[in-house]
């Protein structure tokens, strides 16, 4: 079934999704690069600002994701994407809490166990939104039309290829 939230055939939720899983996975990269260089102050800061911008991200795509989730027909594939949904919810959430414990400045291990637990369940919630694509083609448009091909059994001259073209020429 195809995405009833999309830009020329292509459903926007995935389109989306990227940036907060690459803004989400970037602050972790960032939590532990800042434990590799001794609780580095600029590392601790690209962390806070990608889950910042990871959060935004996220609140963009979750619109386009309800409107696919509200139009799926099938039973199982609703209760995967319910499960999706809620899943990705809860990363946020994550991320949010995340996010306001760095801007009250806690420098414990919170913030990174926060992060670790955003990221596992992170990938929970994108396979279960590969169950939703690869299995029951949740939000894709079917198979194109098959492309007519004729089969050229000589081959065409030059000339004929670019015809009043310099190349064509002699």
């Amino acid at each position: 079934m195809a995405s009833k939230a999309s830009i020329a055939g292509h459903p926007i939720h995935p389109m989306l999704v990227g940036i907060p899983i690459g803004l989400f996975v970037f602050a972790l990269v960032a939590d532990l690069a800042s434990m590799v260089n001794g609780a580095s102050d600029a590392w601790r800061t690209v962390a806070f600002y990608c889950i910042g911008g990871g959060i935004v991200g996220a609140l963009l795509a979750a619109p386009f994701g309800l409107i696919d989730l509200l139009s799926i027909r099938d039973e199982r594939a609703k209760k995967i994407g319910i499960m999706h949904m809620v899943a990705n919810l809860t990363v946020v959430a994550l991320f949010v809490i995340n996010f306001i414990l760095r801007w009250q400045g806690m420098a414990t291990a919170t913030p990174l166990l926060l992060s670790v637990l955003g990221i596992l369940l992170l990938l929970v919630a994108g396979w279960l939104g590969g169950e939703m694509v690869f299995r029951y083609g949740v939000a894709q448009a079917g198979p194109p039309a098959a492309v007519e091909r004729r089969r050229v059994r000589t081959p065409v001259s030059q000339d004929r290829r670019h015809p009043g073209s310099p190349i064509g020429q002699h």
